[in-house]
């Protein structure tokens, strides 16, 4: 089994806080010649105990691939949360699973990591533990910005506060969601502008309704500026289904089916009924101005 640098965490969203673990990770492992990987669950471990759904920023492949991307970790370890996880002992989690599975040799946690059964184990505990067995350890110092601690929960408030440009601060990138086009009601080709439409899962945090500038990322690696609309598009629908539907800037084709990355940069305007289509086309032509820009 090949030896491993684990750096420790569920990682929602990937902010600063993360990187500094991550950062660690890849350092150890190259001046220990091992394998650097990032370890976390399928889903919330509170979400699982207490039955009340977590909103969560990213999903595990978004999470996987932004560990990989901005920190060169070169594996995410995925473990299922559930019954037998959760009545997992502090320790067999760690000699069990980390150590006998997972082949670490060395772990990086945060100043508030817990784990095992009833979290019990700590991050005291964790640095004695691997110091009994042999067994590398670094325990990072919380991180802060503007005398803020950073974290997932403050992220996820400023995201659903549409704060998108402190949100990109904390995380260490813009706030994104990604997914497959799907195809809409054709409003927008047949009265305004052509639009691409995302799906929210329901899991998902989402920023607040309204009108954002955004960058739209392509599969092919294309980069387009775009308008993203957040809500329920009150002057064209009367139900209260929530949509993401973006207008891509001087992008030309079709891209139903296809995956996309919408970051978002800026919060523009508060979603709002129009007295008629022409008022809410300027708004749009507005928009586009702002975002290009």
């Amino acid at each position: 089994m090949e030896k491993t640098v684990i750096a420790l965490g569920f990682f929602d969203g990937v902010h600063i806080g993360h990187g500094a673990l991550l950062r660690r990770t890849v350092e150890r492992a190259r001046e220990l010649g091992l394998m650097s990987a990032a370890f976390t669950f399928d889903r919330a471990p509170r979400e699982f105990v207490t039955g009340v759904p977590v909103p969560l920023l990213t999903s595990v492949e978004e999470r996987a691939a932004l560990i990989r991307e901005l920190y060169g970790v070169e594996r995410t370890i995925v473990e299922p949360f559930d019954q037998r996880m959760m009545q997992t002992s502090a320790r067999d989690f760690l000699e069990k699973l980390l150590v006998e599975r997972c082949g670490a040799a060395h772990l990086v946690a945060g100043h508030d990591y817990r784990f095992g059964y009833k979290n019990e184990g700590t991050p005291e505990a964790l640095r004695a533990w691997c110091a009994e067995h042999g067994v590398g350890c670094d325990i990072i110092p919380k991180v802060e910005l503007r005398g803020v601690t950073v974290s997932s929960t403050h992220v996820r408030e400023l995201v659903e506060n549409g704060d998108m440009a402190q949100a990109a601060e904390f995380l260490g990138h813009p706030y994104a969601l990604t997914g497959a086009v799907k195809h809409g009601k054709h409003l927008g080709t047949e009265a305004l502008f052509p639009t691409v439409n995302l799906t929210p899962e329901p899991w998902r945090v989402l920023p607040r309704f309204g009108v954002y500038a955004v960058r739209v990322v392509l599969p092919d690696g294309g980069v387009y500026a775009g308008v993203t609309n957040v809500g329920i598009r009150p002057t064209i629908v009367d139900d209260d289904s929530v949509t993401i539907e973006t207008y891509l800037v001087d992008f030309d084709g079709d891209l139903y089916g296809k995956t996309l990355r919408v970051e978002f940069l800026r919060y523009l305007r508060p979603e709002r009924r129009f007295d008629s289509m022409a008022e809410l086309h300027r708004q749009i032509e507005h928009d586009v101005a702002a975002a290009r820009e």
